[in-house]
């Protein structure tokens, strides 16, 4: 894949392109914490696509919120749709992974006249709350967002260190990268420190405020309203077993309520995408290409 950097109002936004520039448009969206080297393992396997992998904003090596705003879905969306208009794409489909594919899931139903299909791995719609705990989740929330400024940021002596460290802090539950994912990431999502001059290490280039807690989230009704606005065909992959935030009985409920869907199940963990790409390019197929 080669790297190419895209302007936008919030500002530039590093990028992986793979394909040819009359194929099938598709963007690709990676998860939270994650950035465009996600898509790096399964690029390979999928052909006859023009794809373009993002660093989604405040991660990798995208520019990050001005001080004083928050990261939401909802601003995400307006960040892809003017990567989207930047790259001259009036009509494109969607790939996401985890939160980028409930971000994809929100721009699909937000925008029709603009995505062609979606695959969306690991999530479809975005994570849920129940409106008794609407009160908690702000409070806490407004907590965190203020001691944010004493936080200051580790520095890495080597980037093994800095894999190390990532391979064993569980972002997700039943993610279970190997070393070879993880330092896939970590290459594309740490920066130089120089001190006097002097390169005295690394250190993550993710916006510490992306760690934050959402103040406030969306009902599993509004959820399932969203969902079944999204017009598009869509695929959902998900691994088996299911992520405790996205039980199985609730995905296949989602999945349902799709009005053009289809569902599949691969045994794997979280990022199976990048773990098993040939086994998840199989089953994307000519989904893109119809």
């Amino acid at each position: 894949m080669r790297e190419f950097d895209i302007d936008i109002p919030l500002g530039r936004i590093g990028a992986l392109r793979i394909g040819e520039s009359d194929a099938p448009k598709v963007l690709a969206l990676h998860g939270w914490l994650d950035n465009a080297a996600s898509f790096v393992p399964l690029a390979e396997y999928l052909h006859g696509i023009d794809l373009v992998a993002i660093d989604q904003p405040g991660h990798g090596r995208s520019a990050h919120l001005p001080p004083g705003t928050d990261y939401s879905f909802v601003g995400t969306m307006n960040a892809v749709l003017d990567v989207a208009d930047a790259l001259g794409w009036e009509r494109f489909a969607l790939l996401g992974h985890s939160m980028g594919a409930g971000i994809a899931s929100m721009l699909a139903a937000a925008c029709p006249q603009r995505i062609e299909r979606l695959v969306a791995i690991e999530a479809l719609g975005a994570l849920a709350e129940t409106p008794e705990r609407t009160v908690a989740r702000m409070r806490d929330a407004v907590v965190a967002h203020r001691k944010l400024k004493d936080k200051r940021l580790r520095v890495f002596t080597d980037i093994d260190s800095a894999v190390r460290t990532r391979q064993f802090a569980s972002l997700v539950p039943g993610s279970g990268l190997d070393e070879a994912s993880v330092r896939l990431l970590v290459e594309r999502g740490l920066r130089d420190v120089h001190v006097d001059g002097q390169l005295v290490g690394h250190e993550w280039s993710s916006d510490p405020r992306l760690t934050l807690p959402t103040m406030v989230r969306m009902t599993e009704a509004q959820v399932e309203h969203l969902v079944a606005g999204i017009e598009c065909p869509t695929l959902a992959i998900f691994a088996d077993p299911a992520q405790p935030y996205l039980p199985d009985a609730l995905r296949r409920r989602r999945v349902g309520l799709l009005p053009n869907g289809e569902l599949k199940i691969i045994a794997g963990g979280h990022h199976l995408h990048m773990q098993q790409p040939a086994d998840v390019a199989a089953a994307i197929g000519d989904f893109f290409l119809r």
